[in-house]
């Protein structure tokens, strides 16, 4: 018997579209629409999210349990809305859906949840029983409140700098007011 027929060629010349180093699970995640600064946002907001959820779950005894059940809801919402958001972000959902709704979501979505979490983690101060897991939850309740409020300015800050870019810069009003609509 020959080596040829016994043997084939265990290498591919063109491994194609669908192999390569950006196979599998790793080509779906792309980060890259998000600018650097917003990207590091997001992952702290999912973040103090979720460490503020996890020190609230593991309080055992409350006495006032109302501020303790609101801060318990807002921090998960937080988390799985933060989620939701980045997945969405990094994945090929952003280009089945609209760009501008999806920005226009994440804008509301933020400063909702950062007002309410700010507010959650005022509320559950007012009236937690002082144990060391309570007091972490609260650092990381407000740690997190603040990044989605600071994500909600840095979004604020990108819309005025694109509504600058779309205004003619030489026009006045009465100028505009004056000249012909198929001038």
């Amino acid at each position: 018997m020959e080596n040829g027929a016994v043997y084939s060629p265990t290498t591919e010349e063109d491994p194609g579209p669908a192999r390569g180093s950006r196979s599998g699970l790793g080509a779906y995640f792309s980060l890259t629409r998000l600018p650097w600064y917003r990207r590091i946002l997001k992952g702290l907001q999912l973040l103090l999210s979720l460490l503020a959820f996890i020190c609230e779950e593991v309080v055992s005894q409350c006495t006032l349990c109302g501020g303790l059940y609101f801060f318990e809801f807002v921090s998960c919402s937080a988390f799985l809305l933060s989620l939701l958001l980045l997945i969405v972000y990094c994945t090929p959902v952003y280009d089945r859906v609209d760009a501008i709704k999806v920005k226009s979501s994440d804008f509301y979505i933020t400063l909702g949840t950062g007002c309410v979490f700010l507010l959650a983690s005022i509320i559950f101060v007012s009236t937690h029983d002082r144990t060391s897991a309570e007091i972490a939850a609260i650092v990381f309740g407000f740690l997190a409140s603040f990044m989605f409020l600071f994500d909600f300015v840095a979004m604020l800050f990108e819309k005025r700098q694109e509504s600058q870019l779309r205004k003619p810069e030489n026009t006045t009003r009465a100028e505009a007011l004056t000249e012909p609509l198929n001038a």
